[in-house]
């Protein structure tokens, strides 16, 4: 985004005019102008008609009074590069293009003319709902909306049109600042909203709705710019598909697709990563009322004890913790309790004094001073309309609990255990006394379990932040290499491979004897990606006789399996001692994402156990020794049942060694898969590799 672009883009979002071009849906548009509010001057562009809902029409945009800061568009599409010319001319700031029938159509030629003609003023769409400024109480939008703000809250950008009418529409009260769907991103991206709306003080959180990302490198820029300022990212990924390369052979596609990358992705930015609708407007919604606790310390509070476990248990399955009570403080509680209660965390205060501030209060007050707490949540599901004599007790437990959370500075929420438990008058009540409103028990947890793990991620990147993401390297016509030629160049990189050699048929038995018994044999063909299901693998050989029986089967087997895979040239190795674990490691450049490294657990069940993580490259060692601890495999290289640990930091070292190799070479190297890697006490081992390599033009 240029610098006037950047100028024009508030012009837009805050424009002192707006014209209205084209005829039904511009009349929608004017409508909803009004209903948000607009108090500026507004024009309509229609050669046919009078007026648009009232406002009065010229017959081109030359007969404008003045020049618009803001142009809503919806027009044919056939016009559309036209009138953006004239309007580029004329030096508006801003356009809204709802006008459709472009890249999403198949004529990426009408979009970049479109492109072309929009110049530097900013334009959202084509394809599009518009843009809604709920801070300053203007709209450029095609479609009924809601949706309210305390003055404050998230920024929202989709790449879907309806999600986001459905989002102004929720029933959640998520405070909001901006509202933009982005349709095509023919000029504006997602990055470039981003960017935006990290320096607006309205902000607090910012939301994507990402069905794909453009520019990976830039994204990364922005999103840890805004990290480094303070705000939340929340980022729901719709759409996955396998990754994009030419390579299918190795199993990493199975492990790490689209979607695995991306997550890669939010992990290095520190962006929160959620699987559904619900979740994202809860976590912005939790971020915007009251921000990220310290950490995933919960001081819990029902009036059941069936609240009380439900808190408890799905707490456990996502990390939070309830610290216990301070002993010390126990008997203090104690006596502030009603005799039925039982003090613990979650507590059930039970409802004797349930109602009654002059009672919860105290009980709230000791109770979190007496646990080392983060955050804190009280469970309370209103009364349905109607029903409400009751309300009131429930709103003065609320604010008896919400001043005690804010004498000791903790972010606090009520939490419903059914989302529909909670009205909006409620809500608005909570959030004007700082509270947030959270609709569900897990939804609520997992909001505040992100939002932890967010501020301990914004500490950690602050204190040493990710090498910027390397550029995509195109990659042609591939060879794959021989599983010896592999090892070689694994080898001259410092990484150990067993001790062997390659010999014909007739050598076998002399160069099996030479390296020492008991041996592995494999037969060396380009025709032979994974050997075993051919039959191209014979291990623990224990003699020169057992040597020959696999050499004479594995001809026969091979030859049945592919006939052209038959080779007369066999790697010998020696069978190395059982490791503690087996991994898979893959190296690969992704078009868009670049260098990517897998981790996972290796062997022959890779894809059924499908235990993998997957890192963007530069990583640190950090970075590795922190994914190996995430698999589940690392229970056998902690020690498991009293066997030897493995070094992490160590092994996390040497993986990081053959990360940069790659790097260096990736350029010619375009893919590198060892599995499995022997994983010891102090070093790594590559039993098995698959290298594909660029071949040169």
């Amino acid at each position: 985004m240029t610098p006037t672009q950047r100028a024009n883009f508030q012009r837009l979002l805050r424009p002192r005019h707006i014209a209205f071009i084209g005829g039904r849906d511009a009349t929608i548009a004017v409508r909803e102008a009004r209903r948000r509010g607009f108090a500026g001057q507004m024009w309509a562009v229609n050669p046919k008609r009078a007026d648009l809902d009232g406002v009065p029409c010229v017959p081109t945009i030359a007969d404008l009074p003045q020049v618009p800061d803001a142009v809503y568009l919806a027009i044919p599409a056939g016009g559309v590069v036209a009138a953006l010319r004239e309007l580029a001319a004329l030096g508006v700031g801003g356009v809204v293009c709802f006008s459709a029938g472009f890249k999403e159509t198949g004529d990426a030629a009408g979009e970049q003319a479109l492109i072309e003609a929009t110049g530097d003023m900013a334009l959202i769409g084509p394809n599009c709902y518009g843009l809604i400024n709920y801070i300053d109480n203007t709209a450029l939008w095609s479609f009924e909306h809601g949706g309210w703000s305390p003055g404050y809250g998230a920024a929202i950008i989709t790449q879907s049109g309806m999600f986001s009418s459905d989002i102004t529409m929720s029933q959640r009260s998520l405070p909001l600042a901006y509202m933009v769907s982005a349709g095509n991103q023919a000029v504006l991206g997602q990055e470039d909203y981003l960017d935006i709306f990290a320096d607006d003080p309205a902000v607090r959180a910012i939301g994507l709705h990402i069905e794909g990302l453009q520019d990976i490198p830039r994204f990364e820029r922005t999103a840890l710019r805004a990290l480094s300022k303070g705000i939340p990212v929340v980022a729901l990924k719709t759409g996955s598909s396998a990754i994009g390369s030419a390579l299918t052979v190795s199993h990493t596609g199975s492990l790490s697709g689209s979607s695995e990358l991306y997550e890669a992705l939010f992990a290095r930015t520190g962006v929160i990563s959620v699987s559904n609708p619900s979740q994202f407007l809860e976590t912005l919604k939790f971020l915007c009322a009251v921000g990220a606790p310290k950490g995933p310390r919960v001081a819990g509070f029902t009036c059941s004890g069936g609240g009380a476990t439900m808190l408890a248990d799905y707490a456990e399955k996502i990390g939070l913790t309830f610290p216990p009570v301070d002993p010390a403080q126990e008997p203090a509680l104690t006596a502030l309790l009603p005799d039925i209660a039982t003090v613990s965390n979650p507590l059930d205060y039970t409802t004797p004094i349930w109602g009654q501030s002059e009672y919860t209060y105290p009980v709230f007050a000791k109770a979190i001073a007496a646990v080392n707490a983060d955050v804190a949540v009280l469970v309370q599901d209103y009364p349905a309309a109607g029903l409400d004599a009751s309300k009131g007790y429930y709103q003065q437990d609320a604010a008896a609990f919400g001043r005690a959370a804010k004498e000791k500075g903790l972010p606090a929420a009520i939490c419903a255990t059914l989302p529909e438990n909670m009205d909006v008058e409620t809500r608005q009540f909570l959030i004007a006394g700082g509270l947030a409103p959270m609709q569900g028990i897990h939804e609520a947890l997992t909001a505040i379990g992100q939002a932890a793990a967010w501020a301990q991620t914004r500490a950690h990147i602050a204190d040493a932040g990710p090498a910027p993401l390397h550029t995509a390297v195109q990659v042609g016509a591939l060879e794959m290499l021989t599983e010896d030629r592999g090892k070689s160049w694994l080898a001259s990189k410092g990484v150990v491979v067993p001790k062997g050699r390659v010999a014909c048929v007739d050598e076998i038995a002399h160069v099996a004897t030479d390296i020492g018994f008991p041996v592995a044999l494999k037969m060396m063909s380009p025709f032979l990606a994974h050997k075993t299901e051919a039959g191209a693998v014979a291990l623990n050989l224990s003699d020169a006789g057992a040597v020959s029986a696999a050499l004479a089967q594995m001809q026969t087997d091979v030859f049945a399996y592919n006939p052209k895979a038959i080779a007369d040239q066999f790697l010998i190795e020696a069978m190395s001692s059982p490791p503690l674990a087996e991994l898979i490691v893959t190296l690969r450049s992704d078009p868009q994402f670049g260098a990517a490294l897998v981790l996972g657990s290796g062997g022959v069940l890779v894809e059924l156990v499908g235990d993998a993580v997957t890192l963007l490259l530069p990583s640190t060692p950090d970075d590795i020794e922190k994914a190996l601890r995430n698999l589940r495999v690392a229970r056998l290289l902690e020690g498991f049942r009293g066997r030897a640990k493995a070094d992490l930091p160590k092994i996390a070292a040497q993986i990081h060694t053959l990360c940069q190799a790659y790097l260096q070479e990736r350029a010619s190297i375009a893919e590198i898969e060892i599995n499995p890697l022997f994983v010891y006490a102090g070093h790594i081992c590559a039993v098995d590799a698959l290298l594909h390599r660029v071949v040169a033009s």
